[in-house]
């Protein structure tokens, strides 16, 4: 899965095997916690984000889900761009390591 983001302890990256249409599925990780978000894109707007748990993983704890929904709100559009990049462009995606809040 390439790697978005390190952000405050989490590491945020796309779920693998994804397909077009546009439909971002992305993880983030912590100390073998997991949980995913799907931004969901309309007409190539962002409308809404879901976050759920992964199966047979135990999920984000509270304070890392908090930073995991900071950073996708922050940067959804970004990763959107990411993953047409990726998934559509076969382009490489540069992972970016985050020391400042979110907000």
């Amino acid at each position: 899965m390439p790697k978005l983001y390190e952000y405050f302890g989490l590491i945020i990256m796309f779920y693998a095997n994804e397909h077009e249409p546009v439909h971002v599925h992305i993880h983030g990780k912590c100390q073998g916690r997991e949980s995913k978000a799907e931004i969901i894109v309309l007409e190539g707007i962002v409308t809404d984000v879901c976050y759920s748990d992964v199966t047979g993983r135990a999920p984000l704890e509270f304070r890392e889900m908090q930073y995991f929904k900071e950073i996708v709100s922050a940067r959804a559009d970004d990763i959107v761009q990411k993953w047409i990049d990726f998934f559509v462009l076969h382009k490489s995606v540069r992972p970016e390591r985050i020391t400042g809040r979110l907000k």
